[in-house]
């Protein structure tokens, strides 16, 4: 009968250990991904910017020495991604692929211009930066026009702002539920020993010593859930890799050292303050409360 109440105690033992560490653990993982979301929000944000094209059309007249050393210039330039020079002959060519028609034999030429495309660097993609380089290179007299999706460019900008802010506010509030649901999960382990506390206190042992123990079990049952998180968040990492490989995830190992080392450090930090206020919690208990 003895030993039935002993497996009986330590499977209660080990089913409270598990939901514990579970809790902790998709606590954990959640907050590693909203993590990821934050620290690749810029990443994310300066990517779509990229690729927002600029197209510099020339005039017939143009000469190519002109457009050769302007397809330099805009290379070495410090707002230039990337640059590259496409002829009238290219441009039919793409067109009359995309159309699926041969458009130069209706109407007996081309109408097309030759043309650079430019995309810039994150940092310069914004309504005014963009405003200001059109007009440096409008003033070239060879140039016939420059086109962008200006519209495109002020939305991007206004929406990336939004999201920053929505992701930084749902970051705080998703912190401040995780911790309130490890609490509960820590609370519930220590209320099944509640009189084992009181016991314990009611023959001399001190508050410290009394709580040593819970809060060293709970801190490694907290680096265990930060442990399984980990392993979790690597393979949503390989998994955000494989799916967006432009993003480069996994090549970025300050921003993976942060990510796992604040992982580990809010498994502990939680669990340690959990554990303390919940068994001083029960220490300042009378003994006629502990039923209730």
């Amino acid at each position: 009968m003895a030993q039935s109440f002993e497996s009986y105690q330590k499977r209660k033992l080990i089913s409270s250990y598990f939901s514990v560490v579970l809790s902790i653990a998709l606590v954990l993982f959640l907050l590693g991904v909203l993590g990821l979301m934050v620290l690749n929000a810029k990443k994310m944000a300066d990517h779509f910017k990229e690729q927002i094209s600029v197209s510099i059309f020339f005039k017939d007249t143009a000469k190519e020495v002109e457009i050769n050393q302007l397809e330099k210039s805009l290379t070495a330039a410090d707002y230039t991604n990337s640059a590259t020079y496409v002829s009238k002959e290219e441009a039919a060519k793409k067109h009359a692929e995309e159309i699926g028609e041969d458009f130069e034999e209706f109407l007996g030429y081309n109408p097309l211009k030759n043309s650079i495309d430019i995309t810039l660097k994150s940092e310069f993609v914004t309504p005014e930066q963009m405003e200001e380089i059109v007009e440096e290179l409008s003033a070239k007299k060879y140039i016939d026009s420059i086109t962008y999706d200006k519209p495109l460019v002020g939305l991007l900008s206004d929406n990336i702002k939004k999201i920053s802010i929505w992701v930084l506010v749902a970051s705080a509030i998703f912190t401040f539920i995780a911790v309130l649901l490890i609490n509960s999960s820590i609370r519930l382990s220590i209320y099944s020993k509640r009189f084992i506390i009181k016991t314990m206190q009611m023959v001399g042992a001190t508050k410290t010593f009394i709580r040593r123990p819970f809060i060293w079990t709970n801190v490694k049952l907290g680096m265990i859930g930060a442990l399984v998180a980990s392993i979790a968040l690597i393979g949503t990492l390989f998994y955000a890799e494989k799916s967006f490989p432009e993003l480069t995830v996994l090549g970025d190992y300050t921003l993976l050292g942060i990510l796992f080392i604040g992982v580990f450090a809010l498994g502990i930090l939680i669990a340690f303050l959990s554990t303390y206020f919940a068994a001083q919690r029960f220490l300042n208990l009378r003994t006629d409360d502990l039923y209730y």
